[in-house]
């Protein structure tokens, strides 16, 4: 928005005021990550600025820190175990979530608000007391698991973790779901089930397209929740299923590794895709809802 030719005075400073200030608050939140990209890089085992970084030197530089990570099996172990847990867990946060979100934005339904706020509770407990009854819960029915039906202990340890983070996943999908059904037009689902259509097959036909922006924005925020999660997992797993956070708290409490610091940009890269992602679905979700020009 231009700041109009006719603006007062007092306009005028409160324009140039409020986007510095938003500059300010902006360099506040990405200082810190702006820092740890160039610290990846590091010639040293140190995770502070050398006078031949600082000096711009080429000998200051280099890419051994990320070597490491593509190179060390405890890093590569890490990482598969991650990328083995969160797609599952996005997938069944995405399912569940989905059809909740639908659920609960029918009118008849009782209950709706206790309802969602039970659902999407996982969001405002802290974390650390999510994790605490997850540990108490997944303990006694992994035992059973394992005791009475006979199953695999390792296979236990997998789907305890991809359960609890699914459930963490869960109320971002409801959420993101539940805004694009706010605007969806319900007399196209009235006019499907006239034309002869069943339910199942309106729901992949004519009302799955128009929310599935609000989906894939729910799956992605559930993935970055499963991803980046630290506490809930090391409650619930052990040490062989022990994920990229995981890792990278160990690193730091037990030995100083700048890989960290490789492994944090990549994941800040990886965070940077997802979030230009989201913005593109969002807008095209309001194109197709006819809240902006296409």
């Amino acid at each position: 928005m231009k700041l109009p030719i006719y603006a007062s005075t007092g306009q005028k400073v409160w324009y140039y005021s409020f986007r510095v200030i938003c500059g300010l608050i902006f360099f506040f939140l990405i200082a810190p990550i702006l820092i740890i990209i160039p610290l990846s890089f590091n010639a040293t085992d140190f995770f502070t600025f050398t006078p031949e970084m600082l000096r711009l030197q080429p000998e200051g530089y280099s890419l051994k820190h990320y070597q490491d990570f593509f190179t060390n099996s405890d890093w590569q172990n890490a990482m598969r175990n991650s990328l083995k847990i969160a797609p599952v867990a996005t997938l069944i946060a995405v399912v569940l979530g989905t059809i909740a979100a639908i659920g609960l934005s029918q009118s008849h339904v009782p209950f709706r608000r206790a309802i969602m706020a039970t659902l999407i509770s996982p969001m405002i407990v802290p974390l650390i007391i999510s994790a605490t009854g997850m540990y108490f819960f997944y303990a006694r029915l992994g035992n059973y698991m394992v005791g009475t039906i006979g199953m695999n202990a390792d296979v236990v340890e997998y789907i305890k973790i991809v359960l609890a983070h699914a459930a963490l996943g869960i109320p971002f999908v409801i959420i993101t779901v539940t805004a694009t059904l706010v605007s969806f037009d319900r007399s196209l689902t009235r006019a499907a089930a006239s034309m002869g259509a069943g339910p199942v097959r309106t729901f992949f036909k004519v009302q799955m397209p128009l929310i599935i922006p609000g989906v894939i924005s729910g799956g992605l925020f559930a993935f970055i929740t499963s991803f980046d999660e630290v506490v809930v997992v090391m409650f619930v797993g052990s040490a062989k299923n022990k994920t990229l956070p995981w890792q990278m708290f160990t690193g730091l409490r037990e030995q100083i590794s700048p890989t960290i610091l490789a492994v944090a940009t990549i994941l800040v890269v990886l965070s940077v895709i997802l979030l230009v992602t989201l913005e593109l679905l969002r807008r095209r979700s309001e194109r197709l809802r006819g809240l902006s020009p296409g």
